[in-house]
């Protein structure tokens, strides 16, 4: 028996890693400017009882604050992609703590600002607008402040509030420690015998082995922690919901769900027609069940089998030829978006790409105005890691043109947006690929990572989206929740959303949950359904050639916040307030089974 080893960290070439010297030089500078910040965050404390006394200082004062958190924020990027990459890294692990602490300390230093403008009010602030051409940038921003007037409360809660972030992240903490630095996982064991590796950063390509038994063993040794730890995972995600509660709460609102939603002005109504119009189409995943049985020519699937390759070609995608593709699915965007894109992957080192031991789950894109907008992924040579990478780029791109359009205080973009601007890519990379490789066996592993994505973005997001709102309500209801609670309610979601076609193993079901880290960040999960909806809509009017779709979407992508995402996306082409673009995107997937079905027939 061979075990198919995952390298250390020591082990990755440095042109395979992030660069995180472009960021920092040193630990030495980082520590540096650490220190610094923490004396600026109190220093602000000048500017507190002052922003009345005329434009010209107010203005002062929200430069400064945004430049401290600006700087604050490329702090805490250091630290937490040091920690990611390596979460068995002590240094890395109490460097990110250390980062979280400075990020609370700013939040509470300029917590009296917002107060403070709203105690002008709108007339006032109008006025100073108009007489100082330096405070127009904000006028989007100061509207939104008073949409908001109703749920700001004081300068001292307000402060107060702004202190919690740092022990208010601990369950998410707690939560990625045990699950990423502390799991160990058993080998996968293979018919023959064979033995390889379970990691987070393994585990999805393991689901790719054409070996039955290769995906039933790493499926079962994957999810065998999570239910050791039930009753830890539990108590983590029960105190961040409790938490939600609580800023819910101090703010005023009706609901988590209301108070979520509301930051971005987005209509509760999004969030329930997405889960009802998911419910209608439940039936469009149970006729893929039926389809990928008889491929596979078992009696009937289990959840290990979602991934399994249904033909024998299997499409080696190394990582260069992932970014060729990507750049040529992405061509209509222009030559100035995919220079950069290539120039990103391929020699600024934007990616750390490969797995090793104590890498986080998953991948993520992450930067600041002042850094490159870094990916973290487990590249693992195949169609899923293309279009994983796509995702992340989708994202790095939306960061850059952001950043580079949009001053500090308009630097960031809703999740509701971001998750647009990632499947975007995806989409248009996959059109690409149909459309330029006739070969049947190729087609179908395009095929496969395209139902790949919607399984994970149109079948598990919306379903835990479900299992999100209901153990919100529960908390909010003065509920108590146990493991055994969550793993039946988890259960019979999945168990209803996966039909008679899927057999489920419920406690296996039942605590998947807690491998999304995502239920710690409040109603993030349905965000990848809507954005997947806006994606398919607005790739469809690129691929299509609509006359000013591209200059449209760009418009979208350069946004940043300075408009809601809701009406930026209706700019570019897509209305995520109504129905209609979810809906659409059904008749896509319910398309791609379709095209399965020809070929395979």
């Amino acid at each position: 028996m061979s075990t198919n080893a995952v390298p250390a960290r020591s082990e990755i070439a440095r042109a395979d890693t992030w660069n995180a010297e472009s960021v920092f030089p040193s630990l030495q500078a980082w520590e540096d400017e650490l220190a610094q910040l923490a004396q600026e965050a109190d220093a602000f404390g000048r500017y507190r009882g002052r922003l009345g006394e005329g434009a010209a200082l107010l203005c002062e004062a929200l430069n400064v604050r945004d430049e401290l958190r600006r700087r604050t924020s490329v702090v805490q990027i250091y630290a937490g992609f040091s920690y990611a990459v390596n979460t068995t890294d002590q240094v890395a692990a109490a460097n990110n703590n250390r980062a979280d602490s400075l990020i609370g300390r700013v939040q509470g230093a300029v917590a009296f600002v917002e107060p403070e403008l709203l105690a002008l009010g709108s007339e006032t602030l109008a006025a100073w607008m108009d007489a100082e051409p330096r405070l127009a940038i904000y006028r989007h921003y100061l509207a939104d402040l008073f949409r908001k007037q109703v749920h700001v409360r004081s300068a001292e809660v307000e402060e107060l509030l702004g202190l919690l972030a740092e022990p208010f992240g601990g369950a998410s903490s707690t939560h990625s420690l045990l699950t990423n630095a502390d799991f160990r996982f058993r080998p996968a064991v293979g018919g023959s015998g064979r033995e390889s590796a379970v990691t987070q950063g393994t585990w999805l390509k393991l689901m790719t082995d054409p070996d039955r038994e290769v995906r039933r063993t790493a499926w079962e040794s994957y999810h065998q922690p999570y239910l050791l730890h039930k009753n830890t995972l539990t108590s983590t995600l029960a105190t961040s919901l409790k938490q939600n509660v609580l800023v819910t709460r101090a703010r005023r609102h009706s609901s988590t769900l209301a108070a979520s939603l509301y930051t971005n002005n987005i209509p509760v109504e999004v969030f329930h027609n997405l889960i009802r119009i998911f419910r209608q189409n439940v039936p469009t995943w149970h006729r893929y069940w039926r389809l990928r049985a008889r491929l596979l020519k078992v009696d009937i699937l289990q959840p290990y089998d979602v991934w399994a390759p249904l033909t024998s070609h299997a499409t080696t995608v190394p990582f260069a030829q992932a970014v060729d593709w990507i750049c040529e699915g992405l061509a209509p965007m222009g030559e100035a978006y995919v220079a950069t894109l290539r120039k990103g992957c391929l020699e600024d080192r934007w990616v750390d790409r490969y797995p090793n031991q104590g890498k986080g789950a998953g991948a993520f894109s992450w930067g600041s105005q002042g850094t490159y907008p870094f990916i973290m992924m487990s590249y693992n040579d195949n169609m899923l890691s293309l279009s994983t990478l796509a995702h992340e780029l989708g994202h790095s791109m939306h960061s850059y043109l952001t950043w580079q359009a949009q001053p500090a205080i308009y630097a960031d973009y809703a999740l509701f947006a971001a998750e647009v601007a990632s499947n975007f890519h995806q989409a248009m990379v996959r059109g690409h690929l149909l459309a330029t490789h006739p070969d049947q066996g190729f087609q179908i592993n395009v095929i496969e990572e395209a139902m790949s994505n919607f399984y994970r973005y149109f079948l598990v997001m919306p379903t835990l989206a479900r299992f999100e709102l209901e153990v919100h309500e529960r908390v909010e209801r003065g509920m108590p929740l146990t493991a055994n609670d969550l793993m039946a309610l988890s259960g019979d979601l999945f168990a209803e959303t996966y039909g008679d076609d899927m057999a489920c193993d419920l406690d296996t079901i039942g605590m998947h949950w807690a491998s999304y880290g995502h239920l710690f960040n409040d109603y993030y999960v349905y965000q990848y359904a809507t954005g997947i909806s806006g994606a398919n809509a607005l790739a469809r009017r690129i691929r299509a050639g609509v006359p000013g779709a591209v200059d449209a979407y760009l418009g979208f992508l350069t946004a940043g916040a300075s408009r809601y995402p809701i009406d930026a996306l209706a700019a570019a082409g897509v209305d995520l307030a109504t129905p209609e673009p979810v809906e659409a995107a059904f008749a896509v997937l319910a398309d791609y089974v379709d095209r399965l079905e020809r070929l395979t027939a």
